[in-house]
């Protein structure tokens, strides 16, 4: 019964730091950004075609560089990346996303430190990651621990 308690206990703090979460500035300024890029005809417009594009690029990655399109599609999609890459309001969107991962890549550092200095914590952000990820089986020898 302790340890169903434990987990309600950890659970609810959970629960807590999801709804701090939700209401800070960086999840706000994230909402705004997704629901403006959603209204925007113009990015809506880059992001179908796109998936469009996408996939294309799919179909000719199958068979590579011997696929009768797959230069023009390859060009195709870098110009329609570049194209939604560059319009401002995508742009809002995925640096406003960014924040938001941020933010959830140093929260979940700092619990796993709070826990463990050996506790990984897969990132995929160089600066949070450690410097070996266990191909040294984690004995130490390289200095990683």
């Amino acid at each position: 019964m302790f340890a169903s308690m434990e987990t309600i206990s950890v659970l609810d703090d959970t629960e807590q730091l999801a709804n701090m979460l939700k209401d800070s500035d960086v999840f706000h300024d994230y909402l705004t950004c997704k629901e403006r890029m959603a209204k925007d005809a113009q990015s809506q417009a880059l992001i179908h075609n796109f998936l469009k594009t996408k996939e294309k690029y799919d179909e000719v990655q199958r068979f590579g560089r011997y696929h009768p399109d797959y230069k023009s599609v390859i060009q195709e999609m870098m110009e329609v990346k570049r194209n939604l890459d560059l319009n401002e309001t995508v742009a809002a969107y995925k640096e406003a996303e960014e924040k938001v991962q941020d933010l959830l890549n140093s929260i979940s550092v700092q619990i796993a430190r709070a826990v463990s200095e050996s506790i990984m914590v897969p990132t995929g952000d160089p600066f949070f990651d450690k410097q070996c990820a266990g191909g040294c089986s984690t004995g130490g020898s390289c200095g990683c621990h």
